[in-house]
C-alpha cells in the first residue's frame, strides 16, 4: 500500500469515527434526558438527591430491533379495541414547525407523523434510543415483573411501529400509565426534534 493510499484510508476512518462521535452524542443527550426526568420525578416523591444519584447496577438485555425492510413485527395481528383518545398534543419545533400529533387515552400513547415529513426508522435517534432504549427496556422490564407475578400478563407494555413503504406514520404505545406516559412524552418529543434535525442537516 503506497503512502497516498494510508492517508486516503485514514481519511475515510476520520470521517466514520466523527459520524459514530455524532450518534453517540446524540444517544447521550436523549440518556441525561431520561436521567433528569427520572431525577424529577424522584425528588417530587420525596426522595433525597444522594439516594437519587446512587448508583445501581441494572443488567444489560438485548434490545429487540426492528429490521427497516420489513414490515413492523409489532403491529397486533388482531385489531386493538377502539380507544377514546384525548385531543391532539401539537409537537412542534421551536420554529413552529409541526414534527406530530400525540394522542393519549387512559393507558396508551398514539403518535401520529406529520404526513409533510418524511421520518424513517433509519434516521437517529429512533431505533437506537427510543426503540431499543427506551420502549424495549420497558417491556423487558415489565416481562420480568410478569413473570414474578408483580403485574398480569395483560398489564405488558407494547407497541406498534406503522410505516408507509419507508416513512413512519404511527407508533402507537399500550400499558402505560403515570410516570411512564409522562416520561415516553417527554422522550418521544426529544427524539422526534433530533431526528428533525438530522434531516435537516442531511439536505
Amino acid at each position: 500500500m503506497t503512502e497516498e493510499d494510508k492517508v486516503k484510508k485514514m481519511a475515510e476512518l476520520r470521517v466514520l469515527l466523527e459520524k459514530r462521535v455524532k450518534e453517540m452524542e446524540t444517544e447521550l443527550d436523549g440518556l441525561r434526558v431520561l436521567l433528569d426526568f427520572v431525577n424529577e420525578a424522584l425528588v417530587e416523591k420525596g426522595f433525597k438527591r444522594a439516594e437519587i444519584l446512587k448508583p445501581t447496577h441494572t443488567p444489560t438485555t438485548e434490545g429487540e430491533v426492528l429490521p427497516p425492510a420489513l414490515p413492523p413485527t409489532r403491529v397486533e395481528v388482531t385489531p386493538p379495541p377502539v380507544l377514546e383518545y384525548e385531543q391532539a398534543i401539537p409537537i412542534k419545533t421551536a420554529t413552529g414547525e409541526l414534527l406530530a400529533n400525540l394522542y393519549t387515552s387512559e393507558d396508551s400513547i398514539r403518535v401520529v407523523l406529520a404526513e409533510d415529513k418524511q421520518f424513517t426508522v433509519d434516521v437517529p435517534p429512533f431505533m437506537a434510543f427510543l426503540v431499543e432504549r427506551v420502549l424495549a427496556k420497558m417491556q423487558e422490564k415489565d416481562r420480568e415483573a410478569a413473570g414474578t407475578g408483580e403485574i398480569a400478563p395483560d398489564k405488558i407494555l407494547s407497541y406498534s411501529i406503522v410505516r408507509d413503504g419507508d416513512f413512519l406514520r404511527e407508533i402507537t404505545i399500550r400499558n402505560v400509565g403515570g410516570d411512564r406516559a409522562r416520561e415516553l412524552k417527554s422522550t418521544i418529543r426529544w427524539t422526534l426534534e433530533k431526528m428533525y434535525e438530522k434531516m435537516k442537516a442531511s439536505v
